[in-house]
């Protein structure tokens, strides 16, 4: 049975997919508009994946809460769940979930990708006021959902494994949909002004970067050249049974063991009066490392048994650190 984190990054995937297939038709009259709501949505999924990932799949990691109100009118200090129109309980939003991620676990972001998502979260709140006709909104709409893709692959990669191997992550050049050399001039209101405003402040922070895996905006530059018959790469196929068999075997492994060192040491911090990332605490680390209860080592390049090694844990480690620490 699939972990409530695995469904929500399904869910997560299927919109980003879908946000692609839309980008890429080749007549969609809505089609930044669209992309960057699907591009939101499938980064919002993520984000909440991940905080269900590092909460053992407690749903309650999720939810919205509010301070609960007193007969007096008064705010209680103990928190309810907060609760929509219909009853149902309310889930954190795209940046709450980040906060979460990053503050409450300690799990490190580029930061260039909260930047991203600012920018294409800006794009989808406005994109009622866009022209579509207008290039400098539809290339830059096209350099941010570029790089978010990248953001996305390289995080989803390094957070649940290599689950998008098998698909396309691209957008299709403008360069296929339209005529730059003959389009025709739109004059931009105020609110897509400000809009271009607000990413070219953004931009400029991050001028001086080189290309990374993690980036701002991304452009595509394509020029067509005629391919003679003998360029293309020779592909060979084997049925020897001498080949070297790569077989991946982990793959709810990040299911189990979500912690890296660096959410272990901050959830500590939390939870622990006093607590200091000191001898002690990587002495009794290293001593419960040895017990597959608590932590694994995974290979990062699992084709290779001699590549690198990380070690993940289970928060079921905590068990043997209140024996040694006092809990707030």
């Amino acid at each position: 049975m699939k972990s409530r984190s695995r469904l929500m990054l399904e869910k997560s995937i299927a919109a980003i997919l879908s946000a692609i297939e839309i980008y890429n038709k080749p007549d969609f009259k809505y089609r930044e508009e669209t992309f960057s709501v699907l591009c939101i949505n499938s980064w919002e999924l993520l984000l909440k994946a991940q905080v269900l990932h590092l909460s053992s799949n407690k749903l309650s990691s999720i939810y919205k809460t509010e301070l609960k109100t007193l007969k007096s009118g008064n705010k209680s200090t103990s928190k309810s769940i907060k609760k929509n129109r219909s009853g149902n309980a309310m889930s954190i939003n795209l940046f709450e979930a980040y906060n979460v991620i990053t503050n409450d676990f300690g799990l490190k972001i580029n930061k260039v990708v909260y930047e991203n998502l600012l920018a294409l979260t800006e794009i989808r709140d406005n994109s009622i006021h866009f022209i579509n006709d207008d290039f400098t909104i539809a290339i830059k709409i096209q350099e941010l959902g570029t790089a978010a893709l990248q953001n996305y692959l390289h995080l989803v990669n390094e957070w649940f494994g290599n689950v998008l191997a098998k698909y396309n992550f691209y957008l299709m050049p403008i360069s296929f949909f339209r005529d730059f050399q003959n389009a025709s001039g739109t004059i931009l209101n105020n609110s897509e002004k400000n809009v271009l405003d607000y990413i070219k402040k953004s931009e400029q922070k991050y001028d001086d970067n080189d290309f990374s895996d993690y980036n701002l905006t991304l452009r595509i530059d394509l020029k067509f050249q005629k391919v003679k018959s003998t360029s293309g790469l020779p592909v060979i196929i084997t049925n020897d049974p001498a080949a070297t068999v790569v077989q991946l075997s982990e793959e709810d492994i990040s299911d189990k063991y979500p912690w890296n060192y660096d959410v272990l040491s901050t959830r500590c911090i939390k939870r622990y009066v006093e607590f200091k990332v000191n001898k002690k605490y990587h002495d009794l680390r290293k001593q419960f490392e040895s017990d597959q209860r608590y932590a694994y080592q995974r290979l990062l390049d699992p084709s290779n048994p001699n590549s690198s090694k990380k070690t993940f844990y289970n928060a079921n480690i905590f068990k043997e650190f209140d024996k040694y620490y006092e809990k707030k």
